[in-house]
């Protein structure tokens, strides 16, 4: 029997789940919002991209077009139209978040009418909060969960809660350590204290198979779960209203938050969750302005409604050898469709609130977890023809597979562009270079918009300008990620792209524990996973020069990124940098500036950062 076929199978059971549904016709299934009115904005937004990938394709092609199309020509153009979406619908999303958070609309009746009324109230439900290890450093991952548990407490709500600690850990002397601390804390809280432990021998199904397991053992002793990886932390009041909002609506069925990153001490994530703080405030409240009860799960830092997840979510292992075959890596994103499928919404609150990750501290644990996104989300191809999915669940299944292609075509349009110099084509006109600069300049931009309107919403909220420091420092901050970002963008894909081919030949990665801290990265580390993006920068900068020096300037971003690919990794992975920026203020997030009081307990044990 086919995968299909086996999927297919259940599908009755799912059209019942969402034929069940108590929402009235016309509404989705937690009665929340109208699906006319979610037609009309997807409908909006897919005209609005239509048209911009329209208007930039066109101007391409006339560019390519002068003095005639090639075969190179047409390679050229076939990358660009793989390479744009991401760049276009990022935009339209950063775009519409601005304009909810500044223009008339009240943004949360807009987007997210469900919170209304969940802020206060008792907890009804029992919660189980589950927090996954594998080879993590067990004192700090369970300091978090500690601090939470108290927190949690101290509100007066902590008898609706159990702890649980899932271990997938494999290494002895980290498991014994597990062990040894866990049975430390449950003495120290009491035989009562609905404290669990329990480590796997096998990490069968990765992440999603220790959860399957906590499913089958445990889940019908409880109503909702909190997902927690090792790195994650949420303040009482993040817990208390994101289980408010779930106990309002039945038949919401995940309820993601908005992750921010920790502070911290490496140079690295620094910056790189600077960045990101601000873009994704904007860009998030635009997606879920439209993408409604289809939403995302990141697998972490969100609330789930246990018994559609234990009996709809069971994610199906693919048949076959290679590494797109067996367990699926990337769980996060196919239980969230299949949530869906089965008559519940999925839903991510656009709002900052205390739930926070850590970011890998330096560029080689960077690329080694996204590396781990891109393989997983390369089996999503064997799952984009499930019966029953919603269609704006296919969608983001492809749209997860079109983020890494992307990337590939980013960097085989580089590779074509130049190659161009060695084009026979003659031109019987001259090369129309201000078509070409303004094509450049607005595919530029429109990759920098959810970070500019970040920074812009950031600007024109006088008390958000003061959690960040002022507006000097904002403005300063978001002038170094922006040279970081130049950096970082084509090291990283030329990485996902030799992936990707690697792909095709069976090369495989295997999930493990990421690094946390702020380590120095050696010159010799560096250049040993950095030399290709090095040659391949002086191969195209030495051909640009030789045949096409006036190209130079248009490859120059690239070429310093890939150049400088391992003095940049060196550098920010100095933790004598990251102290110079925590001095100078230099990519203060919030918490820099004013740490919320869970946080400095957490930081002032040590334990976070």
């Amino acid at each position: 029997m086919s995968l299909n076929d086996e999927l297919a199978a259940d599908l009755p059971r799912y059209a019942d789940a969402e034929r069940a549904a108590p929402a009235a016709v016309g509404l989705t299934p937690a009665g929340i919002q109208s699906t006319r009115l979610l037609l009309r904005r997807r409908l909006l937004v897919a005209g609005l991209n239509i048209a911009t990938f329209a208007g930039l394709v066109t101007l391409f092609a006339h560019l390519l077009g002068t003095g005639g199309f090639t075969t190179l020509d047409i390679l050229l153009l076939l990358a660009f139209c793989v390479s744009t979406p991401w760049t276009i619908l990022g935009f339209w999303n950063a775009v519409i978040g601005l304009w909810l958070l500044h223009g008339p609309t009240d943004a949360r009746r807009a987007v997210y009418p469900y919170a209304a009324g969940a802020e206060d109230g008792p907890i009804t439900s029992r919660v189980a909060v589950l927090m996954t290890l594998r080879n993590e450093d067990p004192e700090r991952a369970l300091a978090r969960l500690k601090q939470m548990r108290a927190e949690i407490g101290a509100t007066g709500q902590g008898a609706h809660f159990a702890w649980f600690v899932l271990s997938d850990t494999t290494r002895p002397e980290i498991a014994a350590a597990e062990e040894e601390l866990f049975a430390a804390w449950r003495r120290e809280a009491g035989e009562d204290a609905r404290l669990t432990y329990r480590r796997r021998h096998e990490n069968s199904g990765f992440k999603a198979g220790n959860i399957r397991d906590f499913l089958e053992r445990w889940g019908h002793e409880h109503e909702l779960m909190l997902t927690l990886d090792a790195d994650s932390f949420l303040g009482p009041e993040a817990v208390l209203r994101l289980v408010r909002v779930m106990q309002a609506h039945p038949r919401l069925g995940i309820l993601q938050s908005l992750v921010v990153g920790m502070p911290s001490h490496a140079a690295f994530a620094r910056i790189f969750q600077f960045g990101m703080r601000h873009g994704m405030r904007s860009y998030t409240m635009g997606a879920s302005w439209w993408a409604g009860d289809c939403g995302p799960y990141w697998g972490h830092n969100a609330v789930i409604r246990i018994a559609p997840f234990k009996a709809h979510c069971h994610l199906p292992v693919l048949s076959g050898n290679g590494p797109l075959s067996g367990c699926i890596l990337s769980h996060d994103q196919i239980e969230a469709v299949l949530m869906r499928r089965a008559g519940y919404e999925v839903r991510v609150l656009p709002e900052e609130m205390e739930s926070y990750e850590e970011n890998p501290p330096h560029l080689t644990e960077f690329t080694r977890r996204d590396l781990r996104w891109c393989q997983g989300n390369m089996q999503y191809w064997r799952l984009l023809a499930m019966p029953g999915l919603k269609p704006m669940s296919r969608f983001q299944i492809a749209w997860a597979i079109l983020m890494y292609l992307g990337a590939v075509a980013w960097i085989a349009f580089m590779v074509l562009a130049t190659l161009k110099v060695f084009d026979t084509e003659l031109y019987n006109e001259p090369f129309p270079a201000t078509l070409g600069l303004t094509l450049f300049a607005l595919t530029f931009a429109m990759s920098l918009a959810p970070k500019a309107a970040g920074l812009i919403d950031v600007l024109l909220r006088a008390e958000e300008r003061r959690r960040y420091g002022g507006a000097g420092r904002l403005i300063g901050g978001a002038f170094t990620e922006f040279l970081f970002g130049v950096l970082l963008g084509p090291v990283v894909a030329f990485r996902i792209a030799l992936f990707m081919v690697g792909l095709v030949f069976g090369r495989t990665i295997t999930w493990d524990a990421q690094a946390r801290d702020a380590v120095r990265l050696s010159w010799q580390t560096a250049f040993a996973g950095l030399w290709p993006q090095l040659v391949f920068g002086l191969a195209m900068g030495t051909v640009l020069y030789v045949y096409a020096p006036g190209a130079l300037i248009w490859a120059l971003p690239a070429l310093i990124g890939l150049v400088g690919a391992v003095p940049f990794a060196v550098l920010t992975a100095d933790p004598t940098l990251g102290r110079w920026l925590m001095r100078r203020g230099v990519c203060a997030i919030p918490e820099d500036i004013a740490m919320p009081a869970s946080l400095a307990a957490l930081t002032g044990a040590g334990k976070a950062g």
